[in-house]
C-alpha cells in the first residue's frame, strides 16, 4: 500500500470522555506505524499539553495551535504568530468586559489576570493548571494562539468587532483566538507541501468545531460519532463514537487497518 498521511485531533478523538486513549485506538495507531504510514496530531492544544500523548503513541509530528505551528519529526515547518497590534486591541476590548485571556507561545502559557474561576474551570478539562500571571508575556514571546473566557451569549461582539482575528469556541466558557484565516487546514496544507503527499493519500479525524475546516479540506476525512451534526456534515465519513472504537472503525473503513 502507498504510504498514507493521517492526522488525528486529540480531545474527543484520540482521547475519550475520561481523557484516556481507548485500547482499540492505541492498537490502530501502532498498526499504522507498523505499515509505514506517517501519523501526526492535529490539535488546538499547545505542544506542552500533549507530550504525554505523543510519548504513549510514539508520534513525533504535529499541527498545533489550530494550525499556527507545525512540526515534523522535530523540525518546525510553519510558524504563524498573532500580530502584536491585534493582541493589544483584544487586550483593551476584553478588559472592559472582564473577559480574561491566556497567551500561548511555543514555550508556555500565561494568563493576563492572577486568577479567574472561568479559566480554572475551562483549563481543567485539559488536565492543566491555571497558568501563572504575566500580563506582559505577549511582549516577549511569539503568541500563536490566545484563549478568551466568555459565554456564548457574549461571543458575537468579538466576531463583529475583530475582522483581524478568528474566534473558535472550544468550551462553553472559552474560545480560541487565531490569526485571520487560521485553521488546522492551513497547517495540514503546509505539511502536505513539505512531504509532497498527494491529496488522495491524506486522512484526518476530528470531532469538534475547530475541525470543520480540516475535515472539509482533507480528501479522506472522518468525523467521530460523538461530533455535533455541523461537524459530521463537513466530513466524508462518520465513524462510531470515541468510546465505541471510533478511530479504529474509521481506519478500518478506509482499509488502513484490519
Amino acid at each position: 500500500m502507498e504510504r498514507k498521511l493521517i492526522f488525528f485531533d486529540i480531545d474527543g478523538t484520540l482521547l475519550d470522555h475520561k481523557k484516556q486513549i481507548p485500547a482499540s485506538t492505541k492498537h490502530a495507531i501502532f498498526e499504522l506505524h507498523k505499515a509505514g504510514h506517517e501519523v501526526a496530531i492535529s490539535t488546538g492544544r499547545a505542544p506542552y499539553l500533549f507530550q504525554d500523548i505523543q510519548q504513549e503513541l510514539n508520534i513525533d509530528s504535529f499541527v498545533c495551535f489550530n494550525g499556527q505551528y507545525v512540526q515534523r519529526r522535530g523540525e518546525a515547518i510553519l510558524k504563524n504568530p498573532i500580530d502584536l497590534k491585534a493582541i493589544e486591541e483584544i487586550n483593551g476590548f476584553s478588559e472592559k468586559r472582564d473577559h480574561p485571556l491566556i497567551y500561548m507561545s511555543y514555550e508556555g502559557m500565561r494568563a493576563n489576570v492572577p486568577h479567574h474561576k472561568d479559566i480554572e474551570k475551562s483549563i481543567a478539562t485539559l488536565k492543566a493548571a491555571h497558568p501563572d500571571h504575566d500580563s506582559d508575556y505577549y511582549k516577549h514571546h511569539n503568541i500563536y494562539q490566545m484563549l478568551i473566557f466568555c459565554g456564548k451569549q457574549e461571543e458575537n461582539e468579538y466576531h463583529k468587532y475583530f475582522d483581524n482575528l478568528n474566534f473558535i469556541r472550544w468550551h462553553e466558557l472559552s474560545m480560541d483566538i487565531l490569526p485571520p484565516g487560521g485553521s488546522k487546514a492551513k497547517g495540514i496544507e503546509r505539511y502536505m507541501s513539505e512531504t509532497g503527499t498527494k491529496p488522495e493519500n491524506v486522512y484526518a479525524f476530528g470531532d469538534y468545531l475547530n475541525d470543520i475546516e480540516m475535515l472539509k479540506f482533507v480528501e479522506n476525512s472522518v468525523a467521530m460519532g460523538n461530533a455535533p451534526d455541523i461537524v459530521k456534515e463537513s466530513a466524508k465519513y462518520v465513524t462510531s463514537g470515541v468510546d465505541e472504537d471510533g478511530v479504529y472503525n474509521g481506519l478500518k473503513y478506509y482499509g488502513l487497518v484490519k
